[in-house]
């Protein structure tokens, strides 16, 4: 169950899917929206290299960044404050400048679950973001977080990957305690775990199952590293949910080979913590 939901206008393609997913998980559950903006003045700033007397017009195109980006942000809250009164659904704005990592883990304190898009944070059109936006979030302690894709579908079939690992079972555990979806057909599935794999799933599927989640379970030899979005996309499922995995390089210790490179390929929702 959930109450609070904070969702990420970033004024990319992703953010109408991102809102519609927090609508809909808000009329399921009686939950309230904030939906929060950034504008990063440090970045609206940031022109590069600015050749010797040329000064006023690295000044005029700082102006005119900023002008564009307040105007898009303006326009990206009037959309959702629109989507929330037709759906009736309660919601707050917050209108924010700053470091936005910093922004949305202190947000994320006093909500339940953070939808954000799979690729780009607060761009607006006018910015690029690198690929490790989602990654740097989770490490800041922003989770979980509902990772959305572009194409907007019910979520009816979840993928969950599960290693064993204290961390993908606590964002097992996440998810099914959530009951996002109360009505869904869960799956979990574990990669080359060899004569262990059968133990494994059959705990993971009980405890589901004591939650109200009936799952179906499966073994595949392999890398999950690329068969785990392999695997989602031939048993068609709308979401999968991912844990973190301990490695010594930087991005894999926050995440993991196989959830970096799912949140840089994927293509359906991930539901992502830590």
């Amino acid at each position: 169950m959930i109450k609070r939901i904070l969702v990420a206008l970033s004024g990319t393609p992703l953010t109408e899917s991102a809102v519609q997913r927090a609508l809909e998980l808000a009329a399921v559950h009686g939950a309230e929206i904030t939906g929060v903006t950034d504008l990063d003045l440090a970045k609206v700033a940031n022109v590069g290299p600015v050749p010797m007397g040329a000064g006023a017009a690295a000044t005029e195109l700082v102006e005119h960044r900023l002008q564009i980006t307040e105007q898009l942000v303006t326009e990206a809250i009037e959309r959702f404050e629109t989507a929330c009164t037709k759906a009736d659904v309660s919601f707050g704005v917050v209108r924010e400048t700053g470091n936005p990592y910093e922004m949305l883990t202190s947000l994320c304190r006093y909500h339940d679950l953070t939808v954000a898009g799979l690729r780009g944070l607060f761009e607006y059109g006018i910015f690029h973001n690198p690929d490790d936006v989602l990654i740097q979030l989770i490490a800041k302690g922003v989770r979980p977080i509902l990772a959305v894709a572009q194409e907007h579908r019910p979520v009816r079939r979840v993928l969950a990957a599960y290693s064993g690992s204290m961390e993908s079972a606590k964002a097992l555990k996440r998810f099914v305690q959530m009951r996002l979806w109360p009505d869904l057909t869960l799956k979990i599935v574990c990669f080359d775990k060899g004569g262990d794999a059968e133990g494994l799933l059959a705990d993971a599927a009980g405890y589901c199952r004591s939650h109200g989640y009936e799952a179906e379970v499966e073994h595949v030899d392999g890398s999950p590293i690329k068969g785990l979005l392999e695997h989602a996309g031939s048993w068609k499922a709308d979401l999968v949910v991912m844990g973190s995995s301990s490695r010594a390089r930087i991005f894999q210790h926050l995440l993991g080979d196989t959830t970096l490179h799912a949140v840089r390929h994927a293509e359906i929702p991930l539901f992502l913590t830590q």
